[in-house]
């Protein structure tokens, strides 16, 4: 399988938790993504100040949403569980982005199975530094980007229930019924500190 190239896009913004969970009402019920764009941007309470940077933000939602099956998708929307939605989108955002599926594999998961739990911020910028080293890309990024992506990892993995405002890793309190849904893709076990299975 080839892997996508870096981004860090997802500094848009953190895990958008609330309005993820409306544009899969929508989804489900328009099935096109761009009118769901659209609605959430005329129901949204977000306080972005100009149109464009709902509609960015609305992109960013989408494309993170769009890595989920079906059965995910209705999950997401169906359950009344902030803890299993908040997995699915963490879920998500690993999915969409190569840059932050590989941190949650080969820091925060190797962290917690070390009993490491606590993670410093400065793991991320050493982590960048040296995939920076294989990756033209990621090199060329400034030290105020990289800053800023940290700044807003942090706050999705704060928001996902991986980490505590102490920044010590913590595993999910997933419910059963979202388990089984995950061991039906076990390639994404990797990105939950101590798995998926009880």
């Amino acid at each position: 399988m080839t892997m996508a190239s870096y981004s860090m896009s997802f500094t848009t913004g953190g895990l958008f938790l609330n309005e993820s969970i409306q544009m899969a009402f929508s989804y489900r019920s328009l099935r096109n993504w761009q009118a769901a764009i659209v609605d959430l941007g005329q129901t949204s309470t977000l306080s972005a100040p100009k149109q464009k940077s709902m509609q960015r933000i609305g992109r960013e939602i989408a494309n993170r949403l769009a890595t989920l099956s079906d059965p995910e998708m209705d999950f997401l929307a169906e359950t009344s569980s902030r803890t299993d939605q908040a997995a699915l989108l963490w879920l998500a955002v690993c999915r969409t982005y190569r840059l932050i599926r590989e941190f949650a594999v080969e820091v925060i998961v190797e962290r917690y199975e070390a009993r490491q739990r606590h993670l410093p911020k400065e793991r991320y910028d050493s982590f960048v530094h040296d995939k920076g080293e294989w990756d033209e890309w990621l090199a060329a990024r400034s030290a105020s980007t990289i800053q800023r992506s940290r700044q807003v990892l942090f706050k999705m993995m704060r928001e996902a229930g991986l980490v505590n405002e102490g920044q010590e890793i913590q595993r999910l309190a997933i419910s059963p019924a979202l388990r089984r849904l995950l061991e039906e893709v076990p390639q994404d076990h990797g990105v939950f500190p101590g798995g998926v299975r009880t």
